[in-house]
């Protein structure tokens, strides 16, 4: 094994105190990689926990299999949430995460990645180094072997599957890596498993996510915006149909409040999809968000500290296309969200196309761009002006698809957004915060806000809101969240 294990982001007393403690907090911070066993397990095992000397603490799982670790057959390091302690500092590899997360470096190079998230792939290289312990390569390895991990032990998909699906581009090249990993093949691994027999339609993952997790606000925002014969709501989960790569599917969750977890159903026809269409759902419900980091952050002032006190769970409900949510966005200007919510789901049953073999309630899939680009939009209920501003940006994006997918900083993204016709400063932070994942994201014309922090709706309000949010940095998003529960309490 390698003998280099410490790691200067992190605090090795403060990180075993946190193990003998077995604080939920920390899962998906840190990983303890165990000297006499060789083996590397989740804060939260249950294992005997180790004597200080014998414990190193990583920042990330591939870190420890870089150093020669093998991952916890126990606590199962592949279900770990992903909680990295610099999430929200370091945009550009939270950014570059994602984009490996779907897929982006199992048949790209390093350098491709790095000019998508606009940096050269040595910089990328040492930025990787620096927060996470491992080169991208080495996290997208560990992404596929985890990834596959899981898909063995929860489902009961055939090996040679659970290799495309895992991103791997051979049966060779994934059982070279169990043996590597596990020092055994995936066949025994499988075995020891025992996952359900039953193949049913659709497969079957559990989700999970770092408490609290205020699900009740999350799905109640969902509940408020979901458009008919797209999406259906419950008390306890949440359906959708979807479109990927031209092809139709849905899937559904099952919110588990005891497990800390979501249990999800997806069905979709091409396997090797799989690990793209889980990311999506997990950034959809912002499972990997960093909820004790961020409520530290904001708690410390004194508007922000009974909100976060109250519903301290709170997550920034995402999309499934940020296409769709950026349609949402331009519909719902000027008017109420039940208004904007109705003129969405018109645009919907005219323009989307049909779901074949999906479920009752979900017969369609959201327009997309081309369809809306050339459409007749006078029969929905909106005035000429916002009919064009609708055709011009999906026209826009019929031209240039990668738009709303190319990592920009903020301030860039924000501005390239205003620049399109019809799109205004509320209208980009709101595309920015829920469609594109920026956590720092400010509507600051937003009429709630202005109410939430008591100010006067006049020329000096949103110079005095900027002046506020500074001490939200970098989480004004999730600011904006609380603030917006704030106003449902009243």
């Amino acid at each position: 094994m390698n003998q280099t294990y410490t790691h200067s982001s992190l605090d090795q007393n403060q990180c075993y105190q946190a193990l003998l403690s077995r604080d939920k907090g920390y899962d998906g911070k840190f990983f303890t990689a165990v000297m006499t066993t060789g083996i590397f397990c989740r804060p939260v095992c249950p294992a005997r926990t180790p004597r200080r000397e014998n414990c190193f603490f990583m920042p990330s799982a591939a870190a420890a299999l870089a150093a020669g670790f093998r991952p916890c057959l126990r606590c199962r390091p592949e279900v770990s949430p992903n909680l990295p302690a610099w999430q929200g500092t370091a945009s550009t590899v939270s950014k570059a995460l994602r984009l490996i997360n779907e897929g982006a470096l199992n048949d790209s190079s390093v350098e491709d990645l790095a000019e998508r998230v606009g940096l050269g792939g040595r910089h990328l290289r040492r930025l990787f180094e620096k927060h996470l312990g491992a080169s991208p390569k080495e996290i997208a390895a560990t992404r596929r072997l985890l990834f596959a991990k899981q898909l063995i032990t929860e489902t009961s998909l055939p090996l040679t599957e659970v290799a495309l699906a895992a991103g791997y581009q051979s049966l060779r090249r994934f059982n070279d890596a169990f043996l590597k990993c596990y020092k055994r093949p995936p066949r025994d691994i499988r075995r020891a498993s025992k996952p359900d027999s039953v193949r049913e339609e659709g497969l079957q993952l559990i989700l999970k996510y770092t408490p609290p997790y205020n699900w009740s606000w999350v799905r109640n925002y969902f509940k408020g915006r979901a458009l008919k014969n797209i999406e259906r709501i419950s008390d306890n989960g949440y359906e959708r149909s979807f479109e990927f790569n031209g092809r139709g599917g849905y899937f559904i969750i099952e919110h588990l409040p005891d497990q800390s977890a979501f249990k999800t159903k997806i069905v979709y026809p091409d396997i090797t999809a799989l690990g793209t269409i889980v990311s999506r759902i997990r950034q959809m419900l912002d499972l990997d968000c960093n909820i004790q980091s961020i409520n530290d952050c904001l708690g410390k002032d004194e508007r922000l500290s009974g909100p976060v006190n109250n519903t301290p769970g709170i997550r920034i409900p995402g999309c499934w296309d940020p296409f769709e949510l950026a349609i949402r966005a331009i519909l719902g200007q000027q008017v109420s969200v039940e208004g904007g919510t109705t003129l969405t789901s018109r645009l919907a049953r005219k323009l989307g196309r049909p779901l074949a073999g999906g479920p009752a309630g979900l017969p369609l899939l959201f327009p997309r761009a081309e369809d809306i680009a050339g459409a007749d939009l006078s029969d929905i209920g909106i005035p000429g002006s916002r009919q064009e501003a609708l055709r011009n940006f999906a026209a826009m994006i019929v031209e240039n698809p990668d738009f709303l997918h190319r990592p920009s900083p903020l301030d860039d993204l924000i501005q390239g957004l205003c620049a399109l016709k019809g799109i205004g400063p509320w209208t980009a932070n709101y595309i920015a915060m829920r469609g594109l994942r920026e956590p720092d994201a400010f509507p600051v014309t937003d009429l709630g806000l202005i109410k939430a922090l008591g100010l006067q709706q006049n020329s000096k309000a949103h110079p005095e809101m900027l002046r506020i949010a500074e001490n939200w940095r970098p989480f004004r998003a999730y600011a904006t969240m609380y603030l917006w529960s704030s106003l449902s309490q009243d």
